[in-house]
């Protein structure tokens, strides 16, 4: 009796690796653009915590301190929109990033950082 073999075929195998390479591309290209955002994120909430009753121009100050340190180049001071809500001190970024992928394709993203959510 024979028997039936089992597994992948070479062409399913460089099909699969060629979607698996497509995405890890895709992940290291976008990847960055989230690491930064989460460094805008958490400097804005370390702000808004340490200094509840800061004026716009220490905060904006205190913001341009940290992106120095954790090197944060997309958003800086002058960027942020400074409020009170309630007695609270309110910080928000928003920005937008392009992230090109190959060729004249690339990924727009809408970021939104805000101290309170």
């Amino acid at each position: 009796m024979r028997m039936k073999q089992l597994g992948i075929s070479l062409g399913g195998l460089m099909v699969g690796a060629a979607i698996f390479i497509v995405l890890a591309m895709v992940g290291m290209k976008l990847g960055p653009s989230y690491l930064e955002f989460a460094s805008i994120k958490k400097a804005v909430v370390a702000i808004a915590q340490e200094k509840p009753g800061a004026s716009v121009i220490e905060v904006r100050k205190a913001f341009d301190a940290r992106a120095t340190i954790d090197a944060i180049s997309t958003v800086s001071g002058k960027d942020l929109e400074v409020t009170k809500d309630g007695g609270e001190l309110l910080i928000t970024a928003s920005y937008r990033k392009e992230v090109p992928l190959a060729g004249n394709v690339g990924v727009y993203i809408d970021f939104h950082a805000a101290s309170k959510e």
